[in-house]
């Protein structure tokens, strides 16, 4: 399936999804290994077979073989961490805050791709994931690295607390539509390309 017939695959309600598709996959915002790399790391979390088979051949070709590996990396690290540092957050007992993980995580200090692009996979993972806590350690690595908010067309700070909406999260989703395109969770990929 190319980008064309995916957006062509969506229903008639579904129509910015498919303009939206459309114009980010010729957005220059981000460089070209970002850009490629953030459409099949959400792919991947979305956890679609045809939507993330669709953008790997899409913008695979676009990755070295270990950045490719590290997109698949950051969905398949950030699916583990968002369930745990989301329950973390959400729960009212507060000394679970101070538990530590003992979750393994060495991808995430050698990814095989830039600190500041896997860590761009790894917010745009959270965002699909819903895990508050991830968005915000990653989008302050960013920082850090000298992202800024332009950079990425994130919504301004001053909107931030819109009730109800992380509008980082929000505007990831906008400018990164394959797990809206995905629909349903219909599997899960492991970074080996198995599904189960």
């Amino acid at each position: 399936m190319t980008l064309e017939t995916l957006g062509a695959s969506l229903p008639a309600y579904a129509r910015d999804l498919k303009l939206n598709l459309s114009s980010l996959a010729n957005d220059t915002t981000l460089s070209p290994v970002q850009k490629a790399g953030t459409f099949i790391a959400t792919a991947l979390a979305a956890r679609n077979e045809s939507v993330a088979r669709t953008m790997i051949d899409t913008f695979g070709p676009q990755l070295s073989p270990e950045e490719l590996e590290a997109a698949h990396a950051a969905a398949a690290i950030m699916g583990m961490n968002n369930i745990y540092y989301r329950f973390v957050h959400l729960a009212a007992a507060s000394d679970y805050k101070t538990i530590p993980a003992k979750l393994r995580m060495n991808v995430i200090g050698k990814p095989g791709a830039a600190k500041v692009d896997f860590e761009l996979w790894s917010l745009a993972v959270s965002a699909i994931n819903g895990c508050g806590m991830c968005v915000d350690s990653h989008e302050k690595v960013l920082r850090d690295h000298g992202m800024t908010a332009e950079n990425a067309n994130w919504l301004p700070e001053q909107h931030r607390k819109r009730r109800g909406q992380n509008p980082r999260a929000v505007t990831l989703a906008r400018h990164y539509p394959c797990a809206a395109a995905a629909g349903p969770f219909s599997s899960t990929v492991l970074p080996s390309g198995s599904w189960i």
